[in-house]
């Protein structure tokens, strides 16, 4: 821990398509894989499309948050990332570092996703909590059950029971200890595992089917029903 709080994730990892097109997703895009940034107070230090792009945002008492992002083209519709979140936490540094780090693969590895499968189809974002009760230790196991995902390996194709009882059929795109990744022909599914950093477990739905079909609703009860 640096003495004053500041801390710096870095990550290497390529994704799919040109950097144009990783410029367009880390800027206006964000909703398809992470959540919305529009309404962010952030100045642009570096903006140089589409290679380098800073921002920034600061507070009081020298309290910064910043996002680098440096866009090398590969072959064949790819980008190496360069991605460096800089910051200050200002208390529990050791569990905002380790809930921050493990968060930024995921959304990494979700950017790649989007830009793979989905790449400037207009998307419906959706954020949904699960009770209170989800915080507790099991809560995340809870829900990996619940899905009958037990022993369920990243990269293979599953069929799980989501809301009302539907099957959901789908690839298994991301597995670890605290996150789970659905992907369908139409959506992305992203379940966060937030209980190991004392919050609840939630989820965020990337829909891209071009339909309006609530998806707050069925998953809100589906995480009742889990938790109650």
């Amino acid at each position: 821990m640096n003495k004053n709080g500041s801390f710096e994730i870095v990550v290497d990892t390529i994704v799919g398509g040109a950097p144009d097109r990783v410029w367009e997703a880390v800027t206006t895009g964000t909703p398809a894989w992470m959540f919305p940034t529009d309404d962010w107070p952030a100045s642009f230090p570096v903006e140089e499309r589409p290679h380098h792009l800073v921002s920034r945002m600061d507070g009081e008492d020298g309290w910064f948050n910043q996002l680098e992002h440096v866009l090398e083209p590969l072959g064949d519709d790819r980008t190496r990332l360069h991605y460096v979140h800089s910051g200050i936490f200002v208390d529990d540094w050791d569990q905002q570092y380790d809930g921050a780090s493990l968060h930024t693969h995921f959304y990494l590895h979700t950017l790649d996703q989007y830009l793979r499968y989905f790449d400037g189809v207009p998307v419906t974002f959706t954020d949904i909590q699960a009770p209170a009760s989800s915080a507790a230790p099991d809560g995340f196991t809870r829900l990996i059950s619940a899905l009958e995902l037990d022993g369920a390996v990243q990269g293979e194709r599953v069929t799980v029971i989501g809301p009302d009882g539907a099957p959901l059929d789908a690839e298994l795109d991301y597995l670890t200890e605290h996150f789970l990744g659905l992907r369908t022909g139409d959506t992305l599914y992203r379940f966060f595992g937030r209980n190991a950093w004392g919050a609840t477990v939630g989820m965020t739905v990337h829909d891209f089917s071009g339909t309006d079909r609530d998806q707050a609703g069925p998953w809100g009860r589906y995480f009742e029903g889990i938790y109650a």
